[in-house]
């Protein structure tokens, strides 16, 4: 507690380059850009393999590949191959870790609907796409979000791998508190990234609220 108190009563921590405001601005904008690139790729392709059947092979091979992915040993290799400098050495890391969640959850969401009703749709009259996106995507948007979610969760506890190739964000306070033995700084780095998760898992749950019909979210 007194290594918290030390660390967050320190006037230094809250004002420059290095200081929690400016970190935590950093640390967002990695997690943003690698959480929306990640959906942009997973969710079409999520949406069209569920929709279509086609390509169920490439969603158990994310899958598999999530759980033995190492992000520290990708974040090095991407290093080898083009250097630092840039963004990209770790946002490849950390899309490479939120796109199966989100492939996977979308992919099982959409295949899950109840085959009698998207029948029924196509009964109506509906064609192939406004049966994906007025039928099977809101029966399947409990699923979707929660791979969103556990994405972002990923993303944002993750992110402190960009302080090892000397880029900004909450990890700095931990690799460089553990450089220089300052463990009030890495023991408060580490509390503002589990923090920022879970506003990242209490955000989710406010958006599952607006934008899950009740009907959808009560039959899950």
């Amino acid at each position: 507690m007194n290594w918290l108190i030390d660390f967050f009563g320190s006037a230094d921590n809250w004002s420059g380059s290095g200081g929690i405001p400016n970190r935590l601005i950093e640390h967002l904008g990695f997690s943003l850009a690698a959480f929306v690139l990640s959906a942009v790729i997973a969710i079409p392709l999520g949406l069209w393999i569920g929709h279509t059947g086609r390509g169920a092979l490439l969603v158990v091979i994310s899958a598999n590949a999530a759980r033995a992915l190492p992000t520290l040993g990708l974040l090095v290799l991407v290093v080898l191959l083009i250097g630092v400098g840039t963004i990209w050495p770790v946002l490849i890391p950390l899309v490479a870790l939120a796109v199966p969640p989100i492939l996977v959850n979308t992919y099982e969401g959409v295949r899950g609907v109840d085959p009698d009703l998207r029948d029924a749709a196509y009964g109506m009259g509906l064609r192939g796409r406004q049966v994906l996106f007025q039928v099977q995507v809101p029966v399947a948007l409990p699923l979707i979000l929660l791979g969103l979610r556990l994405a972002a969760i990923q993303v944002v506890a993750t992110a402190t791998v960009a302080a090892f190739v000397g880029l900004g964000g909450l990890g700095r306070f931990i690799i460089d508190g553990l450089a220089t033995k300052d463990y009030p700084s890495v023991i408060g780095g580490a509390v503002l990234v589990a923090a920022l998760a879970l506003a990242v898992q209490f955000g989710f749950t406010l958006v599952n609220r607006v934008a899950v019909s009740p009907g959808v979210r009560q039959a899950r």
